[in-house]
């Protein structure tokens, strides 16, 4: 799907088509619309094949007076299990002399929000704020995706004290591999931010470079942010790990002790029931034989319980 955009006055509108200084969104282009997009605004054919591949690492490149920006922007993703899964997707900016060109693979809720104008002031025909004011976005999201992690740890948390299943750990490793994902894509975001920011990209203005260090602080605070939650989470993992078997080994204690109490009557009734001359052969004496055995063993296991 290609949308053509283009700041009117302070509000971000949608063309018919395009015009000079107007952004094209591109998401999950079809071959037809990616041919349209090469033939028609004479596109680098491997920008364009670079911004859709989903393996894609962050990067800049230049050709033809024409400028590439990849950076990985956060996904989540529901899983059959139940398991919140966030992953990265590459999200390609194109800068050419008339238009800014945004190619994704798949829908994101990134672009999607840009588009519905939730950045203020956006304006598409300074090109070298636009990009900013992207990657700021993209970087907003990836705090807010770690903010989304940190819930789920907690809730998980709540739900394994008295857990016995392996569900909740495997939640767990879900969130631990999502933190693997953005820590690597935030690190490579930070090498691209850095190369942005000495100059030899895009065009860097006075009034941007302000902008483009509160983009360089964001990601530092993810990247470190990603960090602290990994570790926490890790040492979680295996702390109720050890939870889980010590409530399995009380469950299996109490049956242990159950197994014992049910089978002191059946031992007592059993030679009362054997063809041998016992002491006192009357019923009311095995019975009372065998429920004073039965307390007296079930004081005893519950005092070496406490």
């Amino acid at each position: 799907m290609i949308k053509y955009y283009k700041t009117v006055g302070n509000s971000l509108e949608l063309l018919e088509k395009a015009t000079a200084g107007c952004w094209i969104s591109v998401t999950a282009p079809d071959p037809e619309e990616i041919d349209f997009l090469i033939s028609q605004f004479n596109l680098d054919a491997g920008f364009v094949r670079s911004s859709l591949d989903e393996e894609e690492s962050s990067h800049v490149e230049i050709e033809d007076e024409q400028t590439l920006i990849i950076v990985d922007a956060p996904v989540s993703d529901m899983q059959k299990s139940d398991t919140s899964l966030f992953y990265t997707l590459p999200i390609g900016i194109i800068l050419t002399d008339d238009y800014v060109f945004t190619i994704s693979s798949k829908e994101n809720s990134t672009i999607t929000e840009i588009e519905s104008g939730a950045v203020k002031n956006m304006q598409t025909n300074m090109k070298t704020r636009f990009v900013l004011q992207c990657l700021l976005k993209i970087t907003a999201k990836f705090l807010m995706s770690l903010k989304q992690i940190e819930k789920l740890s907690y809730s998980l948390e709540q739900q394994l004290q008295g857990a016995l299943k392996n569900q909740e750990l495997i939640q767990l490793l879900g969130l631990e591999k999502s933190l693997v994902y953005f820590s690597t894509s935030l690190k490579a975001n930070d090498v691209t931010l850095e190369k942005i920011n000495r100059g030899r990209v895009i065009k860097l203005y006075e009034e941007d470079q302000d902008l483009l260090e509160d983009v360089l602080i964001d990601v530092k605070q993810a990247i470190e942010m990603t960090s602290i939650y990994s570790g926490i989470l890790s040492g979680m993992m295996d702390a109720f790990a050890s939870v889980i078997s010590n409530n399995l080994n009380m469950v299996m204690w109490r049956l242990t002790v159950i197994t014992i109490i049910l089978a002191i009557p059946t031992m007592v009734f059993s030679f009362y029931g054997m063809n041998t001359d016992l002491p006192l052969p009357y019923t009311w004496f095995a019975s009372l034989v065998a429920i004073v055995l039965t307390l007296v063993v079930s004081i005893v296991l519950l005092k070496k319980k406490k």
